[in-house]
């Protein structure tokens, strides 16, 4: 009997076939697994917010999305994957992190999306969008991990911390959308793309968004905590720095609230302040980022620069 062996070609073509396959595998299958989850935002009239997209986390009927597109709404208006609408109220909005957190009278048996762990990403996973850009349902794009670590500022000034850098093809409506990894789990919240660049899109980490959660939930707020100051950025002088002990940048206060903590506390207006709980402070972003909310209420020690003389003071920070 005469055997028949697979041409050349053929073998080529099976080896090429199967990565695609497994690609595509991937994809349908998020698509599938995270696709029912995944709800249109619109709060009503659309003054201030835009329409964009949520993901719902919990069976009790939370939707996260972002705090853009709630646009500072009460309540918004959800459409499900299957075409119903139904009010969810705003549970909390945190504009400092660009999240929202919704909750709505959810049909028995909806598809939840499970938040997963960003830190267990790596640069070049394969990631998928699922979102509602321009209006078009349940639209799904792939692509990779393009960088991690990013820091994006948000409307208000104050940098969000952890962001995850995609080329996932994002667009107006994607926004509030999740993020999801190959496992199934959602890893970040679509927050925003960069007009005229090519393939620069960015997402909230899913572990920013468990802590806001439970900020949310626990609180009704992100809690954080404040000096009363205001903060100027300045440069260091390379012989003072190297005497003192700080970075090449640190913190001058340029203004002190009456009767707050840095007043309390001992701090001058001109006072350079480059050390605040053991942390070095090498500008405004660095203060903000070290004033989170276990600091409300607890007396820290912060390091300054008065009149040539270094100085410790005792600041107890309060919530902002």
């Amino acid at each position: 009997m005469e055997l028949a062996y697979p041409s050349s070609e053929s073998r080529h073509q099976a080896r090429n076939a199967d990565p695609l396959d497994a690609y595509s595998r991937i994809v349908s299958d998020v698509a599938d697994r995270v696709g029912p989850a995944v709800v249109r935002v619109e709060p009503h009239g659309k003054a201030r917010g835009g329409v964009g997209s949520g993901v719902i986390i919990a069976n009790d009927g939370l939707v996260l999305t972002n705090s853009h597109v709630v646009g500072g709404a009460r309540r918004v208006r959800l459409v499900l994957t299957e075409g119903r609408d139904v009010e969810a109220e705003v549970l909390g909005d945190d504009p400092d992190t660009d999240l929202a957190l919704l909750r709505a009278p959810l049909p028995a048996g909806s598809a939840v999306a499970t938040l997963g762990d960003s830190k267990a990403l790596r640069r070049g996973y394969l990631v998928v969008a699922i979102g509602n850009p321009l209006g078009f349902e349940s639209t799904v794009t792939a692509g990779v991990v393009s960088a991690l670590g990013r820091s994006l500022r948000s409307k208000g000034g104050r940098l969000i911390e952890d962001v995850i850098q995609t080329d996932a093809a994002l667009n107006p409506g994607n926004s509030g959308g999740p993020l999801v990894a190959g496992s199934g789990d959602v890893v970040g919240i679509n927050t925003a793309m960069i007009g005229g660049a090519q393939g620069l899109c960015f997402a909230v980490s899913s572990n920013t968004a468990r802590f806001v959660v439970g900020e949310f939930i626990g609180h009704g707020r992100v809690r954080r905590a404040h000096l009363g100051i205001e903060a100027q950025t300045l440069p260091v002088p390379r012989r003072i720095a190297v005497v003192i002990g700080s970075g090449p940048h640190a913190v001058r206060i340029g203004a002190i609230e009456p009767g707050g903590p840095a007043s309390k506390g001992g701090l001058h207006v001109g006072d350079i302040l480059f050390e605040l709980d053991g942390h070095p402070i090498g500008g405004s972003d660095d203060l903000i980022r070290h004033l989170t909310a276990d600091k409300i209420g607890h007396p820290i020690e912060a390091v300054v620069l008065r009149r040539g003389v270094v100085e410790h003071v005792v600041v107890e920070p309060r919530e902002r």
